[in-house]
């Protein structure tokens, strides 16, 4: 049983086991929808009124919401991801490394019994960090 390390944010999700000092990434986990601007995801919907364009409220407001429903599936994946890790006894401890609004999407989402894993938090963004980087950052973090 090794220790995990995942690595992510809006957009991406690395998973990596360390055992001992060595860190191995297993995993790169891609969201294209999280690097999209609010706008690209709702063109779908109808364009603004003359009458609209007066008040930006509520169709900001669904842009935001589309954005963070994209997000919530994105930490739902990542977290479904954990569980097989868990469930299949590879995992014995966890770390977990997200800027703080995902690391918040993260934990709500993350099954109780995979929660009890987490040793550890850090609040940074490293998913565009060499593998070195990452190591260096995580090292102390036992």
């Amino acid at each position: 049983m090794t220790t995990y390390i995942v690595v992510a944010d809006t957009a991406r999700a690395r998973l990596f086991t360390r055992d001992a000092l060595t860190l191995i990434e297993q995993e790169d986990l891609v969201h294209a929808a999280g690097r999209l601007h609010e706008g690209d995801l709702v063109t779908d919907s109808p364009g603004a009124s003359v009458q609209e364009s007066a008040s930006n409220a509520p169709r900001a407001s669904a842009e935001g919401a589309a954005l963070q429903r994209e997000n919530e599936l994105f930490a739902k994946q990542v977290a479904e991801r954990l569980y097989t890790a868990r469930i299949d006894n590879s995992m014995e401890k966890l770390i977990v490394v997200a800027p703080p609004k995902f690391l918040g999407l993260l934990r709500e989402k993350i099954d109780g019994a995979t929660q009890k894993l987490i040793i550890h938090t850090l609040t940074k963004n490293l998913t565009k960090s060499t593998l070195a980087e990452i190591q260096d950052a995580v090292s102390e973090l036992r």
